[in-house]
């Protein structure tokens, strides 16, 4: 049975998807992820901190969505390992 960790963003801030307006988003859902790859970013007064994926699998889903508000330790996405 696959197991599924969650992915918690450690500071508030905006999320990004992406490394830049014009560029794709880091990881789709369905994609399989790494441990130590970037699935997003989150924006503190202009400084980009990179949220990593901490385990192997493949992203299950966002629970947010691009440029959205974060608090603290919210659920951003869901990686299933497998």
């Amino acid at each position: 049975m696959a197991e599924q960790k969650t992915v918690l963003t450690p500071i508030p801030g905006v999320f990004y998807r992406k490394p830049a307006p014009d560029k794709d988003v880091y990881i789709k859902e369905g994609e399989p992820v790494k441990a130590g790859d970037v699935i997003g970013l989150v924006e503190v007064m202009k400084n980009f901190y990179e949220i990593k994926a901490e385990n192997e699998g493949v992203l299950g889903q966002f629970f947010v969505e691009d440029e959205d508000l974060l608090d603290a330790g919210q659920e951003i996405a869901v990686i299933i390992e497998q």
